[in-house]
């Protein structure tokens, strides 16, 4: 018989830690939708990697931060799955679309808080609420956090506020989905060499420097790093993790 293929939806796939969590899930034997804000051409372009390892995969625009669009584009998904992948569902929801906006406390605007909590929180909330009737039962969803949820660094108070309220809400996500078999769980990546929030960590040496000191493993972590993880949260192997916190970060502040 046959063995049934597995889809992931990735958010925010087009570059950086989505890229590499799509790359890697295809490694797994998984098929992959992703998400692209307006890197159409660059989301294209890892479509064409994943279809090089014999996997099959589609990108779709998506404002992760515009509740109001979902139902639009969960329609658009639909349509995608019955024309890519001959199937109407998919099993894994990885809601990784964000941005890295830095500010103290004292001096983060209205409008900055909005951004952060629409994309990192309200439109996780409902993103993943409005993908419930297309998630398989016994499917996963994997949200992502930060480092910064655990330890306060200065000039990250919405951001890190914001993955502290993802964390608990994927507890409830866990306990409120287990009745259809459909398991939740936090990757909370530490310091990355990215270009999230204007590249500091990977470009400014002295940043690099700090950060690595600060790291048990003595380095900055990599994308590499962080995509593996989340295709193995997509495997069988991990099929009794249900709940956590998972932190990627090399021993960072420990």
């Amino acid at each position: 018989m046959a063995q049934i293929k597995k889809i992931a939806l990735v958010t925010g796939g087009s570059r950086g830690l989505g890229k590499n969590m799509a790359l890697s899930i295809a490694q797994k034997g998984i098929d992959v939708m992703l998400t692209y804000n307006s890197k159409k051409d660059e989301a294209l372009a890892v479509v064409a990697q994943i279809e090089q390892t014999g996997q099959k995969a589609a990108a779709l625009q998506l404002d992760a931060g515009n509740v109001k669009s979902f139902k639009s584009f969960f329609d658009q998904v639909t349509i995608v799955l019955k024309d890519t992948f001959n199937t109407d569902h998919f099993d894994f929801l990885i809601n990784n679309a964000g941005v890295g906006v830095g500010g103290s406390f004292a001096e983060t605007t209205e409008e900055d808080f909005d951004m952060l909590f629409n994309i990192h929180f309200k439109g996780v909330y409902f993103l993943t609420q409005k993908a419930l009737p297309l998630i398989n039962d016994g499917g996963r969803i994997i949200n992502l956090s930060s480092g910064l949820a655990r330890f306060s660094t200065p000039g990250y108070a919405a951001y890190a506020s914001m993955k502290g309220g993802v964390e608990v809400l994927t507890r409830y996500m866990a306990k409120e989905l287990g009745a259809r078999g459909i398991a939740a769980n936090v990757v909370a990546p530490g310091a990355i060499e990215t270009d999230f929030g204007g590249g500091a960590v990977r470009d400014n040496e002295h940043i690099n420097k700090y950060i690595a000191d600060a790291t048990a493993l003595g380095r900055v972590g990599l994308p590499d790093d962080i995509g593996g993880v989340v295709a193995f949260l997509c495997t069988e192997d991990a099929k009794w993790i249900n709940a956590q916190r998972i932190e990627v970060s090399g021993g960072m502040y420990i």
